[in-house]
């Protein structure tokens, strides 16, 4: 085998610092809201990159707004493929908040941060895969098997454009093991998430006027009910296997400090959130409509099936209520002492000096995709906290810290399953 050149990697990165700085920043300026998921600025911002370096590419574009970049590379001998996966759109901006403290489209820094919408979901992970994926093109001779690059649109409403479109027509990027760079925490390796489960309420009375409340109920009033009903799910409980079992037990302080106190009662439990609610016209008006839209998340071990089965219970209570799906995935999960977990570890604790505890995630990421096709995929990633909040952030030493982890990782995953 040729020479181990982790070393190496971690001078270019020093060396290169500023402009993959530079590059994020740029990369957070060009504006890639979803909806409405026009993403071409930022995937010129990307395309732009590989052009300079000589790296060659392909767009698939089902929607002509909605590009994806793929690129492939072989290394000097056989060995597995490896699949570096982000995406390139990112969570909608209120332009009427005005908690920001800079233009959300800035790429702003200070005090050690870079201030954007996408700033920690999760353009700074998907430039650790760009440049993870341009860094080990320069010493394709020394690891084995094949490397692929795929900055993905469309990840923030189910991905119809994009990784799910790509996994259903681009073999390409099926692979052997993924890496992705969402917000997850340097504390943690994310080895599995929950799925959501969308649904939209509709509640029809027949109205009245404001001072009539004897003559009809009101759609908003029944849908706060409702609301409150369906709580009752969150009450159901599902057996988990006993090896998932124990790292989700043993996960539990990890999770609390990296997504916040609280968090580890959400892993293994069905969640509600209203998200939306729309009713009445005017204020001495009783409703006769409400529409709410409601985002479950659902653990591993539980179904759709399941929780629709108690859904179904509840709403039989409210026959002025009609119910439709409006988005669906289910949860998965990868082996959570895989390969690529122990990679992970070595490398930040080499790095950082600690091991970050495999977890199952609360949202959602393309990552599950390959795992339904029983292909490993890990997440590691900057913190979460901000993320489609305002004032979105990450700190640039985690922007970096992952960049060189995910650089690290993915040679040494390419190197020892390097076959001679």
């Amino acid at each position: 085998m040729t020479t181990d050149q982790t070393g190496q990697l971690k001078q270019w990165i020093d060396e290169e610092r500023d402009q993959m700085i530079g590059f994020l920043r740029k990369f957070l300026q060009a504006r890639s809201p979803n909806p409405p998921g026009d993403t071409r600025d930022a995937a010129a911002v990307v395309t732009g990159l590989l052009d300079r370096l000589n790296l060659p590419y392909r767009i698939v574009s089902p929607n002509a707004v909605m590009p994806n970049i793929i690129s492939s590379c072989e290394g000097g001998k056989a060995g597995k493929h490896l699949v570096l996966n982000g995406h390139i759109d990112v969570f909608p901006v209120d332009e009427t908040d005005s908690r920001w403290t800079a233009d959300p489209w800035s790429g702003d820094i200070r005090d050690g941060k870079i201030y954007a919408r996408g700033a920690c979901d999760m353009k700074p992970g998907t430039t650790a895969s760009i440049f993870t994926y341009a860094l080990l093109n320069r010493i394709r001779d020394d690891w084995g098997g094949k490397l692929t690059l795929t900055c993905v649109s469309d990840e923030e409403t189910f991905g119809p454009w994009g990784a799910r479109y790509l996994m259903d027509h681009e073999p390409e990027v099926l692979g052997d093991c993924v890496l992705n760079g969402e917000p997850s925490s340097p504390l943690t390796v994310r080895f599995g998430e929950k799925g959501p489960l969308w649904l939209a309420v509709t509640i029809q009375t027949r109205g009245a006027h404001g001072a009539y409340v004897h003559s009809t109920e009101s759609a908003t009033k029944i849908a706060a009910r409702l609301a409150l009903a369906l709580e009752s799910v969150c009450d159901m409980d599902f057996p988990l296997p006993d090896n998932l079992g124990r790292a989700i037990e043993a996960s539990r302080a990890a999770v609390d400090k990296a997504m916040g106190a609280g968090a580890y009662e959400s892993v293994s439990r069905v969640t509600l959130n209203v998200g939306r609610i729309d009713g009445g016209l005017k204020v001495n008006m009783i409703p006769g409509q409400c529409r709410m839209e409601i985002d479950f998340r659902v653990p591993v071990g539980a179904t759709r099936e399941m929780i629709m089965e108690r859904v179904n219970e509840v709403m039989a209570d409210f026959p002025e209520a009609t119910l439709e799906e409006i988005g669906h995935a289910p949860p998965a999960y990868s082996d959570p002492y895989g390969e690529m977990v122990t990679i992970l570890q070595d490398t930040v604790e080499e790095l950082r000096g600690f091991r970050p505890t495999p977890i199952i995630s609360l949202g959602g990421t393309d990552a599950r995709l390959w795992r339904y096709r029983n292909i490993p995929a890990y997440v590691y990633g900057p913190d979460p906290h901000s993320m489609g909040s305002y004032d979105e952030h990450v700190v640039l030493e985690d922007f970096i810290h992952i960049l060189r982890s995910h650089t690290l990782a993915a040679y040494r995953y390419l190197r020892q399953n390097t076959q001679d």
